[in-house]
């Protein structure tokens, strides 16, 4: 059977990625293989595991420990310059979980099956003229360790091979998996860390500065740094995507950042079947791999309600129902499969055919499709997933662009409130381009649903911890720690009780390696980590190509209503304190913002602000950050100086975000002013927010004025 795999691999690689890779870029137009060689040895299953319990009757599902040591021979070139590089072998370890789904009452009995990893596999390649490779323009940003990330992230859940295997199967409906429920994650503190940061080579003992690393399947989030704190507390909410259980288990590892390599401050690992019984877990976990730390989380079990029915409840639960913010917790999950396109137009040159790719954004989160090149009819069937936190007040923005010419070939705004009202809150149909060609339209099925925590009923004396798995690989065993480039964790096994406490918040960072390991151990996942900043979503790419330690934003943090507008809600009232505070209690923000068409770039000035609180005795520390939304990045983002003590700073500081008018009309200026609070200082924390829609006739010509501030920078006013 293998020969005839190989002939499969190789007609994917000439057929399907060849001309994927040519049309990716410019430089890569001469791209091509010269010899597909798989080699003839095969793939090994080294186990098989099949679930009977807590599966549908009408799927089986396997996973198989496989392993593949490939004496390949794979050559390619790229002509224009002159480059050629190849791969001698391939080693894959892991766990692909297959399911054969729908069970049909006739031959072959099975409609279909679907593959994927669980986790990131053990991925290694034997590369040769690597470096020639990467330095072609358009690849010198990339690396080895980056190339493999990239590769063993598009394997992992939920990106899955759907093979129908009868012609009356519904592929449609395989790839339109609905999740099996939502994991909230309050990530709050942990206590008795172990010190890992050394004085005077090693005689005095000092603290740590610890961050954790959370995954569930390739979601990767990352808690900010804590700086020299033995009991650190994060205060930060995560929510992450369950496509899989039994399989998927919440993988926690502490860290404490240093400036050479990170040292391990211990895992945990817990099983989502025990969260999804319990639904909600409050409790104090004992760290793995070390001897001594435990942390405490609060899981939180979503349920997805395909009807309507519990909404107000929810958005009442969260907060929502109030306040006018596109982010913060999620009442509800938007599920989109992105079908086809029709009679797309031309796009600038008449005659010609564009390279169509889709932007979809909900409120300030955004993603992309992939690119068809050379069509106006062109096939995605990709799935999407997004996180909505009031569905009666947000849309889905659906915008289809010419990636050759970038430019726009068409576009819709679907309010979700529609789907509230749709069957099944589910719509499935063609939908109708503006600024488009007469018949151009756009296929999709989206649903959306509620996120409901049913919480269990118990009797008085029920006591229940979450099962924890050990690890079965030692602390020894790993490699040591090197400096950003990959997360994973290792598994584990068995049980632990503990005790419970209270509350949420976030931010994101990584570190850590694993390359060997026994031949016969059950497959491990490599651990070299890096710094994630993927929004909530996490949207199925990894982060571990990102070469920056940057912790991700947590779905509770400045721009929404816990923790950091809590607490200026706090302060506002200690401030107010019997006496009426005035229409701009925050303080003002005086900028200018104008559109340079010349340059292409989105010009903002930020003079100077006033009147803002102070944040303690000696005043406030103020400086101003700045997003251009959708875009989160740390590469996005703008920083001021820091004025010291002072409520009424001046900064007179010019920035620019590169960006076109036409689509910086559709983006939002997300401005926080903060109090620095010095390096070890606790006094940390948001001064008040502005969000400054940029939706305006007048932004050629630009304006200057001074701004509210506000607790969320929702409803932000001029001045004057």
């Amino acid at each position: 059977m293998w020969p005839f795999i190989c002939q499969f691999i190789e007609k994917l690689f000439r057929e399907t990625i060849e001309p994927a890779v040519r049309g990716a870029n410019n430089h890569l137009s001469t791209f091509s293989f010269t010899k597909i060689d798989i080699g003839h040895q095969p793939l090994r299953i080294n186990g098989v595991k099949v679930y009977t319990e807590n599966v549908d009757k009408r799927q089986i599902i396997l996973d198989l420990q496989i392993s593949f040591v490939g004496n390949c021979e794979i050559d390619l070139e790229i002509k224009r310059y002159f480059c050629r590089a190849g791969v001698k072998s391939i080693q894959i370890h892991g766990t692909m979980r297959v399911i054969l789904e729908p069970l049909i009452g006739d031959m072959p009995l099975i409609g279909a099956l679907s593959l994927f990893f669980l986790r990131k596999p053990l991925l290694e390649i034997n590369w040769t003229g690597l470096t020639n490779l990467l330095d072609v323009p358009g690849l010198n940003g990339l690396s080895d360790t980056i190339i493999l990330d990239i590769i063993s992230n598009y394997l992992v859940l939920p990106n899955r091979i759907t093979v129908p295997l009868v012609s009356e199967v519904q592929i449609a409906q395989l790839r339109f998996p609905m999740p099996k429920g939502v994991l909230r994650i309050h990530f709050i503190e942990a206590q008795d860390l172990e010190g890992k940061d050394t004085y005077l080579k090693g005689i005095v003992k000092g603290k740590s500065d610890p961050y954790g690393i959370i995954r569930v399947g390739n979601q990767i989030f990352q808690s900010k740094v804590i700086k020299e704190n033995l009991s650190p507390k994060w205060n930060e909410v995560y929510e992450a995507l369950v496509y899989e259980h039994p399989g998927q288990e919440l993988e926690i590892e502490l860290f404490d950042e240093d400036p050479d390599k990170d040292d391990f401050l211990g895992s945990l690992m817990i099983d989502l079947i025990e969260v999804e019984k319990e639904r909600l877990l409050d409790e104090w976990f004992t760290l793995d791999e070390v001897s001594r730390g435990k942390l405490h989380l609060k899981l939180e079990w979503l349920t997805l309600m395909p009807t309507a029915e519990n909404l107000d409840k929810v958005l009442t639960s969260i907060r929502a129902d109030k306040d006018h913010a596109n982010d913060g917790l999620s009442s509800a999950l938007l599920i989109l499969y992105l079908d086809s396109a029709r009679n797309l137009p031309s796009g600038k040159k008449m005659n010609s055919n564009p390279n169509p790719l889709v932007l979809l954004s909900v409120g300030h989160k955004a993603q992309e499709s992939k690119i068809r090149y050379k069509t106006n009819e062109p096939v995605w069937e990709e799935n999407f997933t997004f996180f909505v936190h009031n569905p009666k007040r947000q849309d889905l923005e659906v915008e289809v662009r010419d990636e050759q010419h970038q430019c726009s070939l068409g576009n819709f705004k679907l309010p979700l409130s529609q789907l509230l009202e749709s069957e099944d809150l589910t719509m499935h149909q063609r939908f109708h381009l503006s600024n488009s060609g007469p018949n151009s339209t756009i296929n999709m099925k989206i649903a959306l649903r509620v996120l409901s925590l049913e919480k269990q009923a118990r009797s008085p004396d029920h006591q229940h911890s979450a099962q924890v798995k050990r690890p079965s690989l030692s602390k020894d065993a790993r490699k040591s720690s090197f400096k950003p480039q990959v997360p994973v964790s290792p598994p584990s096994d068995s049980n632990k009780p503990v005790p419970a406490s209270p509350v949420t918040d976030s931010d994101k960072k990584t570190d850590t390696a694993e390359k060997s390991q026994p031949p016969n151990a059950s497959p491990q996942w490599p651990t070299d980590l890096s710094r994630s900043s993927s929004s909530l979503h996490a949207f199925s790419y990894s982060p571990s190509h990102l070469s920056v330690k940057e912790p991700t934003p947590s779905i509770a943090s400045d721009i929404s209503l816990p923790i950091a507008t809590q607490e200026l809600r706090q302060r506002l009232r200690q401030l107010e304190n019997g006496t009426t505070l005035g229409q701009s209690p925050l303080g003002q923000i005086q900028l200018t913002i104008r559109h340079s068409s010349q340059r292409n770039k989105l010009i903002v000035v930020v003079h100077s602000c006033r009147n803002l609180i102070a944040f303690s005795e000696e005043g406030s520390d103020p400086y101003v950050r700045m997003y251009l939304l959708p875009d989160k990045r740390r590469s996005g983002r703008r920083k001021t100086h820091v004025s010291k003590k002072t409520l009424n700073p001046v900064f007179d500081q010019i920035f620019d975000f590169s960006v076109s008018l036409p689509e910086v009309q559709r983006r939002t200026l997300d401005v926080a002013v903060k109090n620095s609070g010095g390096f070890l200082s606790k006094d940390k924390g948001l001064l008040g927010k502005l969000l400054i829609p940029l939706a305006s006739e007048e932004l050629a010509k630009g304006w200057t004025q001074w701004y509210d501030l506000t607790e969320d920078g929702t409803r932000p006013h001029g001045a004057s």
